[in-house]
C-alpha cells in the first residue's frame, strides 16, 4: 500500500488569470486527491495536495506545466503535517 503524503506548493510566474485554480482542481482530482488550491496576493497560486505518494509527485510534477496559457516560472512544494479534509475545494484568495 502506497503512504499518503500531504504537500503545501507554491506555483509562481503567470498563474492567475489563465484557469489555474480550475485546472489543478480537476487535475487533483483525477487524481483522487484531497486538499485546496487558491490565488495568493503576491500573484503566485498555493496548493495543498494530499494522498498516495505517487499521484502526489505526479500532482507536483504536473503543476510545472499548467493549463495552456499558464507560464510556470517556479514549483516549491514542502512537506505538509496535516492533511485537509475529505475531498479537494477552490479556495478564496
Amino acid at each position: 500500500m502506497d503512504t499518503i503524503r500531504t504537500v503545501d506548493v507554491v506555483i509562481r510566474g503567470r498563474v492567475q488569470g489563465v484557469g489555474y485554480r480550475y485546472w489543478t482542481s480537476r487535475e487533483a482530482e483525477r487524481r483522487g486527491l484531497n486538499g485546496h488550491v487558491r490565488n495568493r496576493a503576491d500573484g503566485g497560486v498555493e496548493a495543498r495536495f494530499s494522498g498516495p505518494s505517487d499521484a502526489v509527485a505526479a500532482m507536483i510534477e504536473v503543476c510545472r506545466l499548467g493549463p495552456a496559457d499558464a507560464v510556470v516560472s517556479s514549483v516549491e512544494a514542502v512537506d505538509a503535517a496535516n492533511p485537509p479534509d475529505a475531498g479537494f475545494r477552490i479556495l478564496r484568495t
